[in-house]
């Protein structure tokens, strides 16, 4: 991709992942800078913008809400996350709650596989203890 290319807002909704009335959205709210028009009113983008939609949909997987986005949507592309100590502990944070969900689906996999493995869903002599069973507030984080 050439720095000099544009592309329309379809053309940036399928390669960014997101729907076009996502990105306008987006754009309302300040979370995206407003899109460069053409003479026709039409909007475009560049790499950078589609770049910045990736990062979007990713610090949106970890939980991130969208306002808490805005501090790392504003650094430049070069900037040092050590520079900013308050941003890299929300990170560390989120990717802390992300091992967590992992931890506790790889639990209902493992549950799953033993179902499958015994050919049976009647309760087994060594039910989930409270110590690795997931709270309903873990489900609701993890299956929402």
């Amino acid at each position: 991709m050439s720095h000099n290319e544009v592309f329309s807002i379809k053309e940036t909704s399928e390669q960014a992942g997101l729907s076009e009335d996502t990105i306008r959205y987006y754009e309302k709210i300040g979370l995206l800078p407003r899109a460069e028009r053409k003479t026709n009113r039409h909007r475009v983008y560049r790499p950078e913008d589609i770049h910045t939609m990736k990062l979007i949909t990713c610090l949106k997987k970890t939980g991130m809400s969208l306002e808490e986005m805005k501090p790392y949507l504003q650094m430049s592309m070069d900037s040092d996350l050590a520079d900013f100590p308050e941003e890299r502990e929300m990170l560390v944070n989120h990717r802390k709650k992300v091992e967590a969900q992992i931890a506790s689906l790889q639990q209902v996999v493992d549950f799953i596989d033993e179902k499958l493995d015994k050919r049976s869903m009647y309760p087994d002599e060594f039910p989930i203890t409270e110590e690795n069973q997931m709270s309903v507030f873990e489900k609701k984080n993890i299956f929402s």
